[in-house]
């Protein structure tokens, strides 16, 4: 015969501990709902660059999601600790299946903190370049200039070099044009100078040069070095190469295709 008055106390103390879990637990999704939108609209997170703001967001995500759950647990009467030793068992389990999205999360945040590159800006990392779309909890996406989208493990970011054309404000353009031996010097650096001198998008400080680079097998290579602001490198490099044609044809410059001179000598005693 059950002994109601033995096991009543047990069941009320059991349904008690279970109400008030799950008061907490409801209490505390809503808590942390009220949080996420509070953090959402914060001058903090607002003027932050966007891809490190959701991957903090996520981050503040799982940890609120965490303490609640814990908070549960202890009105439920667990152990913390036994729960702490059961978290721990299942983050080794875990952390030995998931070593690689382990280290793209630690990729991750270290991209975040230092900074290498940024969301909008172009790198190459490889043989892979492109426009840094976001900076994801796990990958980065770039998009390549003909539209394909690139996810890169942030694993292998932290541990490669990467080329950032997108850092600084200002970058030096050069060019080399290959023109005829029989070409003066001073003409075609007049004639390429003065291509130069017509484009506004070119800096003036520091003042662009048109050089002697090299003296080739067929030709004699001249270097034109410019500056430009960043977003108009590729126009002025491809004016720079359609304009500079022109003029030299223009001015009646050569342009040489590669040639090799052959002599034949004729030796003493041979027919």
């Amino acid at each position: 015969m059950i002994n109601w008055e033995t096991i009543g106390p047990v069941l009320t103390e059991a349904g008690l501990k279970l109400l008030g879990g799950l008061v907490v637990l409801v209490v505390g999704l809503l808590i942390v709902r009220w949080l996420k939108k509070l953090i959402r609209r914060s001058r903090l997170f607002t003027k932050m660059e966007p891809t490190a703001a959701g991957f903090l967001k996520n981050l503040i995500n799982v940890l609120l999601y965490a303490l609640v759950f814990l908070s549960a647990a202890g009105v439920l009467g667990v152990p913390l600790s036994l729960f702490v030793t059961i978290v721990s068992l299942a983050g080794a389990a875990l952390s030995l299946a998931l070593q690689g999205a382990l280290s793209n999360f630690i990729g991750g945040i270290i991209i975040l903190v230092l900074k290498p590159f940024k969301a909008g800006q172009y790198i190459k990392v490889g043989d892979t370049e492109g426009t840094v779309r976001q900076i994801g909890m796990y990958y980065t996406e770039l998009v390549t200039p003909d539209g394909k989208h690139i996810s890169l493990p942030n694993s292998s970011l932290t541990s490669t070099a990467i080329v950032n054309f997108s850092a600084e404000e200002v970058r030096r353009l050069d060019l080399d044009f290959g023109v005829s031996y029989s070409a003066p010097i001073d003409e075609v650096q007049q004639v390429l100078m003065g291509v130069v001198q017509k484009n506004d998008l070119i800096l003036k400080d520091p003042a662009p040069q048109v050089l002697l680079q090299e003296m080739a097998d067929s030709a004699v290579k001249y270097r034109v070095r410019v500056h430009v602001k960043n977003p108009d490198y590729w126009t002025v490099n491809y004016y720079l190469l359609e304009e500079g044609k022109r003029a030299l044809d223009r001015a009646g410059l050569e342009i040489p295709f590669p040639q090799v001179d052959v002599h034949i000598k004729d030796e003493p005693g041979r027919d």
